[in-house]
């Protein structure tokens, strides 16, 4: 039973945009959690993204500011990543972590392709 699914990934052409969609389970929600997004070009360690928190307090790498924004829909238990003004080095799959209620809880990722 999946508990963290993204979505929204593709394949685009730089300058292009892409929204990511991190659904959660119910379930395993708390009063307080974080979701983040890491992303993991090949041959290369995962990275940080960007982080929301349960209060709206959001965090971005250097790299992504400006261009991407986090956000989350609490009624639907989403968040979301709008990326735009893509770029070929935004090339990776991008997974969803969520904290909560002291675990951690990943998707499977979703693939984001930018082209030059």
């Amino acid at each position: 039973q999946a508990q963290v699914v993204e979505s929204g990934g593709g394949s685009v052409q730089a300058g292009g945009s892409l929204r990511l969609s991190c659904a959660a389970s119910a379930y395993i929600r708390c009063n307080y959690q974080m979701s983040k997004w890491y992303r993991q070009a090949p041959g290369k360690e995962r990275e940080f993204v960007s982080a929301i928190d349960s209060v709206g307090i959001s965090t971005y790498t250097d790299s992504v500011k400006g261009r991407f924004t986090i956000s989350q829909d609490n009624a639907k238990s989403t968040v979301y990543l709008q990326m735009n003004s893509l770029k070929p080095e935004d090339t990776a799959m991008y997974y969803c972590n969520l904290l909560s209620c002291g675990r951690s809880y990943w998707g499977q990722g979703t693939q984001v392709t930018v082209s030059s």
